[in-house]
């Protein structure tokens, strides 16, 4: 009985802060109308998958912002957050920022890298850790603000799920908890769950937990060494294994007509890298 209770409360929670958490113009797109994101399903080791930040920053002398705050540490050096590997690949201008604090978060002094920045990354964790420290603060704008100016705001692992609308998986209490008391994300794609690791962890059909309690979200679990790459209403699976989409529909290189398919609240499907998906009218370019 307790924990339907806490499962009730949790989804009328949801329904009512299912926003960003910085207030901001609408859009017409579901992803970036400016810049790009590059959503990583965690460990990730593919040297390609840095460059493409890289390269979509602007070049090796794109100023770059790592943040590690979502791993927890009580402290971090220079390479936390993939900063050592963005250097080791060329990178010239690369920052860690951190903080737990978020009346830090929300000073000029803290925040100034990211008014130049034309790169984002959000390492691994815990990706509450991330709202609580940077939600509604200067930083989180700055964030946004990276991508209003064409830049690029990529992360891996929780720095995935962060970037969606509803934040999966943020509840304090454990990484199990799909909808927890963390729900909202920083929303740099809209109307959309995030959920990584999907394949090594056998984690494909926990995202219906979420959906059951709102689903009008678009589902999207990427697995680990795999990026989506987004950009208005495109998406494009980049390296790795596969994402999976859960749309409410199915698609297949091989077609539906003979499969004996569950309903559409039990149901998914696989992208592989080159793949594009159209964020907007939710179905697959072919």
């Amino acid at each position: 009985m307790k924990s339907a209770i806490r499962t009730l409360i949790l989804a009328l929670s949801a329904v009512a802060s299912a926003g960003p958490m910085t207030e901001r113009q609408s859009s017409a797109y579901v992803g970036p109308e400016n810049g790009t994101l590059v959503i990583i399903g965690g460990n990730a080791v593919d040297e390609a998958i840095y460059q493409r930040i890289i390269d979509l920053a602007g070049g090796p002398d794109a100023p770059i912002v790592t943040v590690p705050t979502a791993e927890g540490s009580p402290t971090y050096d220079d390479d936390a957050a993939a900063a050592g590997t963005f250097r080791a690949l060329g990178a010239k201008n690369v920052t860690v920022l951190h903080t737990y604090d978020p009346a830090v978060a929300d000073t000029e002094e803290f925040a100034a890298p990211l008014r130049t920045a034309k790169g984002v990354f959000f390492g691994g964790g815990r990706q509450w850790r991330l709202v609580d420290a940077y939600a509604g603060t200067l930083t989180e704008q700055l964030f946004h603000d990276v991508l209003d100016r064409g830049g690029v705001v990529s992360g891996s692992s929780a720095g995935a799920s962060i970037q969606g609308s509803f934040l999966a998986r943020g509840d304090t209490e454990n990484n199990q908890i799909l909808v927890g008391d963390h729900q909202v994300g920083f929303g740099f794609v809209k109307d959309v769950a995030i959920d990584q690791h999907v394949l090594v962890r056998g984690r494909q059909f926990d995202m219906f937990d979420i959906l059951k309690v709102r689903p009008e979200l678009l589902g999207i679990a990427i697995d680990e060494n795999t990026a989506l790459i987004v950009s208005k209403n495109d998406a494009e699976v980049y390296r790795g294994t596969y994402v999976i989409i859960y749309d409410g529909g199915f698609w297949s290189r091989e077609g539906s007509d003979l499969k004996n398919l569950p309903d559409s609240s039990s149901i998914f499907y696989f992208l592989k890298d080159g793949d594009k998906y159209d964020l907007g009218k939710r179905q697959v370019v072919v």
